[in-house]
């Protein structure tokens, strides 16, 4: 049985939950979300201040979808609740990124500048220096897909490290060509 699909799911003070067929839709604070789920694998019940996912058979998809249904429904109300926030970091000489409209702008040491476009639904902020970038918004999976599209510009390399990256990523340095041709003199 799923630990995760098994636990409840709290609604705060705040957010409303409306369970009609087989669509969910939460509406909080911050904006408001609506999903889809597979009701013919799982059910939800709502309960006072809590949802419940129960599956309706055994088989292997609905094992599956259980976990799956719960952890999808919880991150809308944390998103609705409390939002997403993503930081990327921008690390090399003469990078930097600026918001331009509803484009975010980068020099990343090409021979031209990138034009992101930001989708609707997410926020991107970029500090003074040009080298933090927040991406924020209401739905986790979203968030997630375009700090990952920005990062995917110009990854961190191992050598300088230069590049973007999250906030908490560790880059592993490689040595350079240097230290091999110590290791030929030295025999």
């Amino acid at each position: 049985m799923s630990l995760i699909g098994r636990k409840p799911i709290p609604i705060p003070d705040k957010v409303e939950v409306d369970i009609k067929g087989e669509n969910v839709s939460v509406k909080g604070e911050k904006g408001s979300l609506r999903w889809d789920y597979p009701a013919q694998y799982v059910k939800i019940r709502k309960e006072e201040n809590s949802l419940y996912v129960e599956k309706l058979s055994e088989d292997k998809k609905a094992k599956a979808l259980h976990g799956l249904t719960r952890s999808i429904i919880a991150n809308m109300v944390e998103g609705v609740h409390n939002g997403y926030e993503k930081v990327l970091t921008i690390v090399g000489i003469g990078y930097k990124a600026e918001v331009r409209g509803n484009d975010l702008v980068l020099h990343l040491g090409f021979s031209h500048e990138i034009v992101y476009h930001i989708p609707q639904g997410v926020a991107i902020k970029v500090n003074k220096q040009g080298n933090i970038i927040y991406v924020d918004g209401i739905d986790k999976q979203v968030v997630g897909q375009v700090a990952s599209e920005i990062r995917g510009l110009k990854p961190p390399e191992p050598y300088k490290g230069k590049g973007i990256r999250y906030k908490d990523e560790v880059v592993r340095k490689k040595a350079g060509k240097a230290g091999g041709k110590q290791a030929y003199a030295e025999s």
